[in-house]
């Protein structure tokens, strides 16, 4: 910029000195008859006073900004890149999800002296590894924001027997949901609830039965208990 002000600056030097005649020839003329050092520096002063219809009076100049600004768009892709990268880990790379339900295996489970996770044993998905179907306890791999929900389904083996259960979703040991019957006038029947829930890394959500309670003539896939992370969020 300083060799742009300073030839403009001895270009009107010579300017007065031609004003009588305004015309590029004169300029021309009088640039080429000046005496002493022009302040050019990167600029081509034989260009800028022999070959005024081109640009290469400023040419390497030119050239050396066309390279600095090449690096710089080349450095704001990469940084853009590791940024696109950086949210894919965050919502797209994590995933976290559980689908489990109770075999058929036992027709009934319970009644239990005390509360107790209902242990969802036939997994069929897992994503992180979070559920652990031997205790039938989902320990969250990372901090965020999860959907969970669960199905309930009973069935009495007479009529007029009294079907007699209550299920509760839990976290860390608090009770979030639950769904319940005491009757003695349905043969079978189901309930289900969905919730959203905020874990830490390393907060658990299980379903219990309650104590004294029970759940009999499961079906496959009646009685199910999943999960997801919607998104993760700071410890």
């Amino acid at each position: 910029m300083r060799s742009i002000v300073s030839t403009l600056f001895v270009l009107g030097l010579l300017w007065d000195s031609v004003r009588a005649e305004h015309s590029i020839s004169s300029l021309q003329a009088a640039a080429v008859a000046w005496e002493g050092e022009l302040p050019c520096r990167k600029w081509d002063c034989e260009c800028a006073f022999s070959r005024l219809r081109g640009c290469c009076c400023g040419a390497m100049e030119l050239f050396e900004v066309e390279d600095e600004i090449f690096m710089r768009m080349m450095d704001l892709s990469k940084r853009l890149f590791q940024l696109g990268e950086s949210i894919l880990e965050v919502i797209g790379g994590i995933r976290i999800a559980f689908t489990a339900s109770l075999s058929h295996k036992t027709n009934c489970f319970g009644p239990f002296t005390r509360s107790r996770p209902i242990p969802y044993d036939v997994v069929t998905l897992n994503h992180g590894s979070g559920y652990n179907p031997a205790l039938g306890i989902f320990t969250a791999p990372r901090s965020g924001l999860y959907s969970f929900s669960f199905s309930v389904y009973s069935k009495v083996g007479v009529a007029g027997e009294r079907m007699y259960y209550k299920v509760r979703l839990m976290r860390d040991g608090e009770a979030m949901a639950s769904t319940w019957e005491d009757n003695r006038e349905d043969s079978e029947d189901s309930g289900s609830q969905s919730v959203l829930l905020s874990l830490q890394q390393g907060g658990q959500v299980y379903v219990e039965l309650l104590n004294g309670r029970q759940l009999c003539g499961n079906a496959e896939g009646l009685n199910s208990f999943s999960g997801s992370l919607i998104y993760p969020t700071l410890p």
